[in-house]
């Protein structure tokens, strides 16, 4: 099972996950989404906390309110960290998460240390926590199906652009194409007057004429 919550520290609301337990929390790790970001105490255990970022965001510019809300909400799922003033809560994103076979249930490390960035706990703050308890819904997620219906939107996103893209570029070359016979058009009609001809007054243009 997994616990989703929402933080209204930001306008749209994120949406905040973990699992409800260790063995929950391996699939989490296996299925992190590319814009998930992993929160966890540093060096006790806790919850594995998920943001799920929405898409003009990055995990090197969250809203300092989004990351204290992430903070409290693991350091309020950590036996230990609970009850400690002072914590450091490290995060990074899913796709930096490491598992190798010989780690045990629910632990991980890192493929570059340089992406784990810490954010500091002074104490628990019930208001923040008890705001984001009561957004909690707990579902039952089929992840293997949830990240098939995600590749499937992402490439079918991507058709979208890539075939609004082509049809843009169809219609700037169209209109090039017409500019430069619009100008191919016109210089069949400019005729280039000789600078050495004498210039006929309108008598002698008359003249000329009879």
């Amino acid at each position: 099972m997994v616990l989703f919550f929402t933080s209204t520290a930001v306008d749209p609301p994120a949406m905040v996950y973990m699992g409800k337990d260790k063995v929950e929390n391996e699939d989490l790790i296996k299925y992190a989404w590319p814009q998930d970001v992993w929160f966890h105490v540093d060096k006790l255990s806790s919850a594995h906390v998920y943001l799920r970022m929405p898409p003009t965001m990055t995990w090197d510019s969250i809203p300092q309110a989004l990351l204290t809300d992430c903070a409290q909400l693991v350091k309020a799922n950590s036996i230990e960290g609970n009850k400690k003033d002072n914590l450091t809560i490290i995060y990074t994103p899913g796709s930096n998460l490491k598992k190798s076979g010989d780690m045990a249930v629910g632990q991980v490390s890192f493929h570059n240390d340089k992406q784990v960035k810490r954010v500091h706990v002074q104490k628990r703050e019930n208001l923040i926590v008890n705001r984001l308890n009561k957004t909690k819904v707990e579902k039952d997620v089929d992840h293997e199906q949830e990240r098939v219906d995600r590749i499937k939107k992402e490439n079918a996103e991507k058709r979208a652009i890539a075939a609004q893209n082509k049809k843009a570029e169809a219609e700037l070359a169209k209109a090039r194409a017409a500019e430069k016979a619009s100008r191919s058009y016109d210089l069949l009609f400019q005729v280039e007057e000789d600078p050495d001809a004498p210039k006929l007054t309108g008598k002698a243009i008359e003249e000329d004429f009879m």
